[in-house]
């Protein structure tokens, strides 16, 4: 068959292109227009790396949910409403002095969607998933993370069955700080390993 159909530019722009092809699919019919609306709405505002700063934030100050969150974080997780879309069978890693976790999804971008959101480009990237487990400590560097040589790192690979939630360590000089405030602390970047939380 004759391939002699014109091509159009595509917007340069990502957030164009997705206006272009959400525009082509209402005008279609194809997608319902309030029911996109309320996909929108869940992920900007109920989906994301705050629902899993706030788990980060309940952990550095509440003794007994660390522990349920270390026995069984999915339920711990639960406990704020958070699980489905990729989120049950949850795994909690402590960074400590001694000890710095990364997470990486080696096979394709196994990710906890309910409490970090949708992945971002990077941690999906051939780039990312091959060296974060042949040059972990490269890889922290790229993302302008030195950790000392004494201190491990440890690199936990997401899968189908299992996803991590990396609880960064709490920093220094925020012993003044409520929930609310710690949890505007974190980042995403600090529950995938790729960054630590700073103090304010």
């Amino acid at each position: 068959m004759p391939h002699d159909h014109d091509h159009h530019d595509m917007p340069p722009d990502p957030a164009l292109r997705v206006k272009a092809l959400e525009t082509a699919l209402l005008d279609k019919g194809l997608v319902d227009p309030d029911a996109l609306d309320l996909i929108v709405e869940t992920y900007a505002h109920k989906v994301g790396p705050q629902n899993g700063a706030q788990v980060v934030a309940r952990a550095w100050t509440d003794p007994a949910y660390l522990e349920r969150l270390r026995t069984d974080a999915t339920a711990a997780i639960a406990e704020f409403g958070f699980g489905g879309r990729q989120g049950e069978h949850m795994v909690a890693v402590e960074n400590t002095p001694e000890v710095h976790n990364l997470v990486v999804c080696t096979l394709c971008s196994c990710y906890p969607w309910s409490v970090l959101g949708l992945p971002p480009v990077w941690y999906k990237s051939s780039a990312y998933r091959s060296k974060a487990v042949i040059d972990p400590r490269g890889t922290l560097a790229d993302f302008g993370l030195s950790v000392p040589k004494e201190r491990e790192v440890r690199v936990w690979d997401s899968t189908a069955e299992i996803r991590y939630l990396v609880i960064p360590q709490r920093p220094e000089g925020t012993d003044d700080l409520d929930e609310t405030a710690l949890a505007a602390l974190v980042t995403r970047e600090s529950m995938i390993g790729t960054g630590e939380v700073k103090a304010p």
